[in-house]
Formats: C-alpha cells, sequence, structure tokens
C-alpha cells in the first residue's frame, strides 16, 4: 500500500458528528472525483476503496441517494477502481445544489462559502479534497504533497482556505489540470494535523528525526575528513619548508628550538601540531609548536626573496 493509500485509509476512519461538515466533506469529494451526465446523472471513479465507501455512505446519509457501485480492474496496471454511480432520482438535484455543486444558473466552479463558514466545516472540506484528489509521496524518499483540483476555480478557494489555517500553498497548471501543491515537511505536516491523519504525522516525523540524525552525522564525518585533509596539506607544506632550509641553510644552522620542531616533522608527518608538541622533549604546547612552525615559514619566505634578489 503507498503511503498516500495509507493516509487516506487513515482518513476514512474519521466519522463527523455535524451534518454540515459531512456536507462539508462530501462536497469536496464529489467536486473532484464527481462527474455529471445526461439530465443530473452523477458518477464518481475512485482509487481507494475506503474512500468509495466515504462516498457511498455520505450520499445514503445525508440525502438517502441510491447508489450502483462497479468495481473495475486494470489490466495493465493490476489495480482497482471503483465506479459509484448515482442515476437520475428524485432528490438529486437538490442535493447537488445542496453541495454547491450546481445552482440555477449551471455547475458552480468555486467552492459556495456557505459550506466553510465554521472551522470545522472546513476541515472536513480540505480533508475531502484531499481523499478525493491527494498525493503524498512516502516521506523516506522525498517531502511532496499535492492535490489535484481539475479547474482554477477549485485550486484556489483551496489555496485561500489552507492559507486561513496558515499552511502555505501554490496553485499551478500541469497537463491541462491544476494542482495545489505543498512545499516543504513542516506544512505537509501541518495540513495532515489539521484534517486528522496523526499516525501519518507521526511517521513523518519520525523520518524526519531520523534524517536530520543522519544529516548530521554526515555533516560530522564530513568535517572531519575535511580537517584531516586541511592537516595533512598543513603537514606537507610544513616538510616542504623544512626540506627548503634545510637544503639552503643545512639543519645544523637553525635554531636548536627549530632544529627540533624540524626534526619531530620530519620523523612524524601524519601526527597534529597538538600530537607533535607531546613528543618533544620537554613537551610543548600546541602554540609554541605553532609559533615554531611559523618562524620556519618565515625563514623560508626571507630565503625565497634572497634568492629572488641574487637572480635579478
Amino acid at each position: 500500500m503507498s503511503f498516500t493509500a495509507e493516509v487516506k485509509d487513515e482518513l476514512s476512519r474519521i466519522v463527523s458528528d455535524h451534518e454540515a461538515c459531512k456536507k462539508a466533506e462530501l462536497s469536496a469529494l464529489v467536486r473532484i472525483e464527481g462527474h455529471l451526465s445526461g439530465k443530473y446523472r452523477l458518477e464518481l471513479v475512485i482509487e481507494i476503496a475506503p474512500v468509495a465507501r466515504i462516498a457511498v455512505r455520505l450520499l445514503h446519509d445525508i440525502y438517502h441517494l441510491k447508489t450502483e457501485i462497479t468495481t473495475r480492474r486494470s489490466v495493465l496496471h493490476k489495480t482497482y477502481s471503483y465506479l459509484i454511480t448515482v442515476p437520475a432520482q428524485i432528490g438529486l438535484k437538490e442535493a447537488l445544489n445542496d453541495l454547491g455543486i450546481i445552482s440555477e444558473s449551471g455547475l458552480e466552479i468555486g467552492i459556495a462559502p456557505r459550506l466553510v463558514q465554521q472551522p470545522c466545516c472546513l476541515v472536513s472540506y480540505l480533508r475531502g479534497a484531499f481523499l478525493g484528489g491527494g498525493f503524498i509521496a512516502n516521506p523516506k524518499r522525498d517531502f511532496h504533497f499535492e492535490l489535484n483540483c481539475g479547474h482554477e476555480g477549485l485550486a484556489n478557494g483551496l489555496v485561500a482556505l489552507l492559507a486561513q489555517n496558515a499552511i502555505p500553498s501554490k496553485a499551478i497548471i500541469r497537463r491541462n489540470s491544476w494542482i495545489v501543491y505543498i512545499k516543504g515537511a513542516e506544512p505537509i505536516v501541518d495540513f495532515l494535523a489539521l484534517i486528522g491523519a496523526h499516525k501519518a504525522v507521526l511517521a513523518i516525523e519520525e523520518v524526519r528525526v531520523t534524517k536530520s540524525i543522519r544529516n548530521d552525522e554526515n555533516r560530522r564525518v564530513n568535517a572531519e575528513l575535511a580537517n584531516q585533509a586541511k592537516s595533512v596539506e598543513a603537514s606537507l607544506t610544513q616538510m616542504q619548508n623544512i626540506q627548503m632550509l634545510v637544503d639552503s641553510k643545512g639543519l645544523e644552522n637553525l635554531p636548536k628550538a627549530l632544529q627540533e620542531v624540524a626534526l619531530l616533522r620530519l620523523a612524524h608527518p601524519d601526527v597534529s601540531l597538538r600530537e607533535l608538541g607531546e613528543l618533544a622533549s620537554p613537551p610543548l604546547s600546541k602554540s609554541a609548536i605553532n609559533h615554531r612552525i611559523r618562524r620556519i615559514e618565515e625563514l623560508v619566505q626571507k630565503a625565497e626573496k634572497e634568492q629572488d634578489h641574487v637572480e635579478n
């Protein structure tokens, strides 16, 4: 089962006690998954069984409408879908009008304000929209969320409803269909928590924690590797400087303090300055070793300038 199906299965178990909330949920579901044909004949094609059961239950409970269900199997994808047919009958036109799907002037495009006046009804409408056209990627791979709305009016209406709950979203058109998408784990979690998908929220939060720990560990390892690379590069530079001084002046001509550091570095090319100081006799601090290394660098720079002056 996909993560989207798991979330919809969880949401399908939420049953509102208020008829207004039921109407809001059914309205969003019908608007996204429904298709009107003939003289007030309604068809809904739903791919997830628990969502199909919700649609049938709400149509029966609220409006006492007769429905027909046909199970269809895709030979190509080996998946099932459910065709819910609400044939022309007494009360269907009034139900569609009550749900804000049609009016005396024809098909309605946006969201009827009366359906989402109360906060609980607004949440129910968003839940119905997700049940109908929602998609959420498995958080183990990516944080991706979208609602397939069909047309611009509904998409803009959903963006406005989400904004009322401080959830940022955008509407775009893709393949002649309008999509509302939410970007980022945090607003996706906020949306799922709002519509009651608490198990899904916990699943995403668990993945976020795991990813955060993994990212922290990767950053730590990368930092250690970078520090090691810098340390190796610095050690090679120090050994090159020491060798240049030995070749140009002779080790015996260097001050005793520098001779000691030079011999230690040549003998231990892969240790840190702190460890190099511990090998000295008597032991030296890291700052003392660093001071002597800089002194060697200064002598090399001075020798190079003298050489350039002779050549010129």
